[in-house]
């Protein structure tokens, strides 16, 4: 399993960024995690990536591309397993992290994938790399940090291009980093839509305690564009197969019917301070609620540990065609 993506599904590569803003390596990120420690994971406890792991049938989550080449590391070999390449604060747009420093975009994070299929063919021989990476799984979680981006006010970007442009050149570049992927032996794709970003408490915080529609609006808009594109995408690369899975219909109903899943509190996070706790991100110095299971979110942008179970559970073996297409990804693993 090789994972790429944002803060939705990064297990620690910001750790090693030294001046990265976007971090979650102090508390009370981890405070369900084993051990009660933060790990650099931006929730309470386990994030997307570890249960799509934990369901794949591994022990543990792909760790972070940048411990397993960090100079402490003296094995300097990649696992099996896969690795994550996942970063807090990326994008698909390179200039996406700007407001946080320091983030590793979708496009190095392919250049860090290249450096380990590299690695694979040296050891394996290419027909034998080729074929492990055909059965392995690639996840890929990104595009909020674009869309919030689009959407912050004073955005120069929303200055210069339409909503419309902006979502296709975003389309677009993704198609091409899932094209170089291909290239290095990616086969099956796990890509996700944009969640209902407008509905996150750090944009209610702006909105009177309102969802932001126009957000909502373009993510749907973005997400029927990536559906359109990877069916296209399917016929022109040998060998693809996917899952879209949707992120915003299954986060839509836990927000539109909470009692279902067990949640109670949809609009605030669990942990920061102010206004539905979304003024002050999750910071030593913020609170936190005692109940994190009735909860969507954790942070002003981020779900909890609960929300990113029933998540996976839901588009893993998801039989509804809404959540998972064209098929969910317990198939897409036996395809």
């Amino acid at each position: 399993m090789y994972v790429f993506g944002d803060s939705l599904v990064d297990v620690g590569n910001n750790n090693y960024l030294k001046i990265s803003l976007a971090k979650a390596d102090f508390p009370h990120n981890g405070i369900d995690f084993l051990g009660k420690k933060p790990t650099g994971r931006f929730s309470n406890g386990k994030n997307s990536a570890d249960f799509l792991a934990e369901k794949v049938g591994f022990l543990s989550s792909p760790p972070p591309y940048l411990s397993l080449v960090s100079k402490s590391n003296k094995s300097n070999a990649f696992p099996n397993t896969g690795v994550s390449f996942a970063s807090g604060g990326a994008g698909i747009f390179n200039g996406t992290d700007e407001l946080f420093k320091q983030a590793i975009p979708l496009t190095k994070q392919v250049e860090h994938y290249a450096t380990v299929y590299d690695d694979l063919v040296q050891k394996l021989g290419l027909a034998s790399a080729q074929d492990h990476l055909s059965k392995s799984l690639f996840t890929v979680v990104i595009g909020s940090n674009d869309m919030f981006g689009f959407f912050q006010s004073g955005s120069d970007v929303a200055k210069k291009t339409t909503p419309q442009q902006y979502v296709d050149s975003m389309v677009l570049a993704l198609k091409v980093v899932l094209q170089r992927m291909h290239n290095f032996g990616a086969r099956k794709y796990v890509i996700t839509g944009i969640g209902a970003v407008g509905c996150c408490p750090s944009q209610r915080n702006q909105n009177k305690d309102e969802c932001n529609e126009e957000a909502n609006k373009w993510s749907v808009k973005y997400n029927d564009a990536l559906k359109t594109m990877l069916q296209g995408l399917k016929l022109d690369l040998k060998g693809m197969d996917y899952s879209y899975v949707d992120v915003y219909n299954v986060f839509a109903r836990f927000i539109e019917t909470p009692s279902t899943f067990g949640f109670t509190e949809v609009k605030s996070a669990c942990c920061g301070l102010g206004n539905l706790k979304a003024q002050v991100p999750c910071v030593p110095v913020s609170t936190y609620c005692s109940n994190r299971s009735n909860h969507v979110f954790w942070d002003l942008y981020h779900p909890t540990e609960t929300a990113a179970r029933i998540f996976v559970d839901t588009v893993f073996y998801g039989t509804q065609q809404q959540f998972a297409v064209p098929k969910n990804v317990n198939q897409l693993i036996a395809a």
